[in-house]
C-alpha cells in the first residue's frame, strides 16, 4: 500500500495528513473551513484516495495560511507515498462537468513542479472560502508533490461549480497517472528516473 503520514507546525498552522493512494475514496478532513473541507473530500473521493486532514490555523486572520500550508503538507505526503513511482501512468488528463461549468487538469508526475492554472472570474468568496486561494493551493500542491499541473476552467457561471469541478478533475487526473500501468513495471521515463 502507497501511503504517508506527514505532521507540520509553523507560527500560523498545525496541520497532519494522512493519505493512502490505494484507498476507496475514505476522508476526515477538518481545516476549519467549510467550503475547502468539501473541496478536499471530493477531490479524495474522485481520486480514490483515502485521506485525514486536521489543520488548526490562524482562520481569525483569513483561510490563506491554512489552504496553503495544507498544499504544501498534501504535496509532500503525495511525494513521499508514491516512492520511486514506479510502475505507474505518470500522466493523467480530465475533463469534468459540473452543471454549466467544464474544467480540464492535465499533470505529469515528473519531478519537475510546474503551475499553469486559468481559473478565470470567480466571486470574491464561496462561503468563508477566499477564492483566490484555489491557485495558492494548487501551487503549493503542485510544487511539493513534484507535479506539473495544468488547471483550465473553459467555461461556466457559478463560482462553486467551477471550483468544484477544478478539484473533482485534479482528483480523476490523479487518479489516472498514480494508477499502475500493468505493461510497464518500471519508471515510466526514458532517463529512468522521475
Amino acid at each position: 500500500m502507497r501511503k504517508s503520514e506527514l505532521k507540520r507546525e509553523t507560527k500560523e498552522t498545525k496541520i497532519s495528513v494522512e493519505i493512502n493512494l490505494d484507498g476507496e475514496g475514505r476522508t476526515e478532513i477538518f481545516t476549519g473551513i467549510g467550503f475547502f473541507d468539501h473541496m478536499m473530500n471530493l477531490f479524495a473521493a474522485h481520486a480514490r484516495f483515502d485521506l485525514k486532514i486536521k489543520c488548526d490555523g490562524d482562520i481569525e486572520v483569513d483561510g490563506h495560511h491554512s489552504v496553503e500550508d495544507i498544499g504544501i503538507a498534501l504535496g509532500t505526503a503525495f511525494k513521499n507515498a508514491l516512492g520511486d513511482k514506479r510502475g505507474i501512468n505518470r500522466y493523467g488528463t480530465f475533463y469534468l462537468p459540473m452543471d454549466e461549468s467544464l474544467a480540464f487538469v492535465s499533470l505529469d508526475i515528473s519531478g519537475r513542479p510546474f503551475l499553469v492554472f486559468d481559473g478565470g472570474n470567480f466571486a470574491p468568496t464561496v462561503g468563508n472560502f477566499d477564492t483566490e486561494l484555489v491557485e495558492e493551493f494548487l501551487r503549493a500542491f503542485a510544487f511539493n508533490a513534484g507535479i506539473t499541473l495544468h488547471a483550465k476552467i473553459l467555461y461556466g457561471k457559478n463560482s462553486h461549480h467551477k471550483i468544484e469541478a477544478i478539484f473533482k478533475a485534479l482528483g480523476h487526473a490523479l487518479r489516472i497517472a498514480t494508477e499502475h500501468d500493468l505493461r510497464n513495471p518500471d519508471i515510466p521515463s526514458t532517463k529512468g528516473i522521475l
